[in-house]
C-alpha cells in the first residue's frame, strides 16, 4: 500500500500554521481539532517545519511560560522528514521508526499535498492483517 491510496481513503486535508504565530496559537488549534501536531507552512504552500506537542513541552520546560508569546518558529522541528505520494507503508513505519516521530508530512513538487500519522499507518497495518488472516481462514476451510 502506498502514501497515494491512505490519502485517498483519509483525505488530504492538511492543518497548518504560518511560522509567525505565537506558541500560544498552535496549542489552541491542537487543542480545537484535537490532534498531536501542526505542519508549518509558508504562504506558497512550502513546509518550514513541524509542531509537536512534545516540542510544545520540551519548549514549556525549557523557558516556562514566556514560552506562550513566542513565535511557532522558535519551537519547532525544522529539519522535517517528508515522504511522496508513492512512498510505501512500509517505507513510511521505517521513516517513523528510525526517526522516533508520529506524522510525516506528504509532499510534492516542493508543496504539502497530506499528512500521515502513526495512527493512520496502524490502522492500514491492523487491516491489511486482518485481511491476510480471512484469507488464510477461507483457504483452510475450503480445504
Amino acid at each position: 500500500m502506498t502514501v497515494a491510496r491512505i490519502l485517498a481513503e483519509k483525505g488530504s486535508s492538511v492543518v497548518t500554521v504560518s511560522p509567525d504565530k505565537t506558541l500560544e496559537d498552535v496549542i489552541q488549534i491542537l487543542a480545537d481539532k484535537r490532534i498531536g501536531a501542526l505542519v508549518v507552512a509558508h504562504a506558497d504552500g512550502a513546509v518550514a517545519g513541524i509542531i509537536s506537542e512534545r516540542d510544545i513541552m520540551r519548549a514549556l520546560a525549557r523557558h516556562g511560560g514566556a514560552t506562550f508569546d513566542a513565535p511557532v518558529s522558535d519551537h519547532m522541528t525544522a529539519d522535517v522528514t517528508t515522504c511522496g505520494r508513492s512512498t510505501t507503508l512500509e517505507e513510511v513505519m521505517g521513516l517513523m521508526t528510525q526517526g522516533r516521530f508520529r506524522h510525516v508530512p506528504v509532499c510534492e513538487d516542493g508543496r504539502l499535498v497530506g499528512l500521515i500519522s502513526i495512527g493512520d499507518v496502524v490502522a492500514r497495518r491492523i487491516a491489511t492483517v486482518e485481511a491476510e488472516h480471512q484469507a488464510l481462514r477461507d483457504y483452510i476451510t475450503m480445504a
